[in-house]
């Protein structure tokens, strides 16, 4: 099964052409909304450096766990 997905509403601009390995390693502030600053308070809260960090972070993985099964509730 084909899937593509467009990323250019997620990603900053000058990512959008970045392959998924590249973008794992990316800096937070590779995500579209994610200012320098917000990217520096996750890296100082929480060590989260990379798109790859932010995504493997058990805070986040749990909140995301949280919310689909709020919705899958409904």
């Amino acid at each position: 099964m084909a899937v593509t997905v467009d990323l250019a509403k997620v990603l900053d601009r000058a990512y959008e052409d970045k392959t998924l390995a590249e973008l794992i390693d990316a800096p937070v502030s590779a995500l579209s909304g994610v200012s320098e600053g917000d990217a520096k308070l996750l890296a100082e809260a929480f060590n989260i450096k990379t798109v790859g960090d932010l995504g493997r972070n058990k805070f986040f993985r749990a909140a995301t766990a949280l919310v689909d099964l709020a919705g899958a509730a409904k």
